[in-house]
């Protein structure tokens, strides 16, 4: 298992609202209803990465990148 951690990036938060372009809060109801996978590390969560990219690309049926401005995917 631990080689299977090796390659995941795991995302704050902050960092997921911050992509996503909404608030902690949306994050945290996400989070909390099960849209939005998430491990528990004391009393802070960490999003996989490739679950926001995997949601991302579900809500707007294109391939995004995080992090990737909305100007530069519609250009």
């Amino acid at each position: 298992m631990e080689g299977d951690l090796r390659d995941v990036r795991f995302l704050t938060v902050a960092e997921v609202a911050q992509t996503m372009r909404v608030s902690r809060m949306t994050v945290y109801r996400m989070v909390n209803s099960g849209a939005l996978p998430a491990i528990r590390f004391g009393k802070s969560y960490r999003v996989p990465e490739s679950a926001v990219v995997e949601l991302l690309q579900g809500a707007s049926g294109q391939p995004q990148e995080p992090g990737a401005s909305s100007a530069s995917a519609q250009a």
